[in-house]
């Protein structure tokens, strides 16, 4: 069964975010994933200390097919240092992954597919 992971950002650190809005995207991106034989998982960071071993963590617990990394990650520029070093640990910790990127939180499938 292929894997997928996908990073994001927690909602809750998301300025103006609707949280239980946010987490049912999530959570129907997920079941997308189920419903096509793709085991994947999310794992949500905050822009803090704890993103980065979060993240290292998350990407070396088992070997990824595809790491999909979102929009809020890459799109903001401010956000470009955060983006590469997500990008740089994807490369240190999943090198075996092909790295993909959504337009949005429901567009995760389609990213991973395009590599599986």
């Amino acid at each position: 069964m292929p894997s997928v992971l996908v990073p994001g950002f927690d909602p809750k650190v998301v300025p103006g975010a609707d949280v239980p809005a946010f987490h049912a995207v999530l959570d129907n991106e997920l079941a997308r994933f189920a419903e096509r034989g793709i085991d994947a998982a999310m794992t949500l960071l905050e822009i803090d200390g704890t993103a980065e071993p979060t993240a290292a963590e998350a990407l070396a617990g088992r070997a990824w097919d595809v790491v999909v990394i979102g929009g809020g990650i890459r799109k903001p520029e401010q956000l470009l240092e955060f983006f590469e070093r997500i990008v740089n640990l994807v490369r240190k910790h999943a090198p075996q992954a092909a790295i993909a990127f959504n337009t949005s939180g429901d567009t995760s499938v389609e990213a991973a597919e395009r590599w599986l």
